[in-house]
């Protein structure tokens, strides 16, 4: 029996109906088509999955769409409304810190919950954090190196926007 709930994705308002075991991912992917959150591993070890869950970092494989209820989900699909990459995006672009792309979306999401939560994280602490996320193509370097530089970039911003704001 088909249960309703009502949660804000990537800004919109959503009404709609699930199983009670209808997993969050599978709610964004199959009924939302928001197919950038990716199915990895369906345990909760490869990060693929990675949505925003009320700002902050969530494995969307191991939620129930239920849990979600009332909440704001942010996908990666969310983070560029107006067309342009969010920072985070385009350092991943810029660094390389990409190769199939699989993995990405879910890095890009953990890594601006890092930079949100730790804006002055060092490489280590990166290292540290990104360990719930598996890319099996590339060396860590460049995925290190992006999150860096979207850091740089992110920190940057919410600076010149405090600001403006006085």
């Amino acid at each position: 029996m088909a249960i309703p709930i009502r949660l804000t994705v990537n800004g919109k308002a959503v009404d709609a109906q699930v199983e009670p075991n209808t997993l969050l991912v599978q709610f964004l992917r199959d009924q939302l088509r928001l197919t950038g959150t990716h199915v990895g591993c369906d345990t909760a070890q490869c990060g693929a999955c990675t949505v925003h869950l009320d700002g902050r970092a969530i494995k969307s494989c191991n939620i129930l769409a239920a849990q979600a209820d009332g909440c704001a989900v942010t996908t990666i699909e969310g983070l560029a409304p107006e067309g342009e990459l969010h920072p985070m995006q385009q350092a991943f672009r810029d660094c390389h810190g990409l190769q199939c792309g699989f993995c990405t979306p879910g890095m890009v999401m953990s890594a601006i919950a890092l930079v949100q939560e730790m804006p002055g994280a060092s490489a280590d602490d990166i290292r540290s954090h990104l360990d719930g996320n598996l890319c099996r193509c590339t060396g860590y370097h460049n995925i290190v190196r992006a999150v860096q530089q979207g850091q740089t970039a992110m920190v940057g911003a919410a600076a010149a926007h405090a600001i403006a704001a006085e």
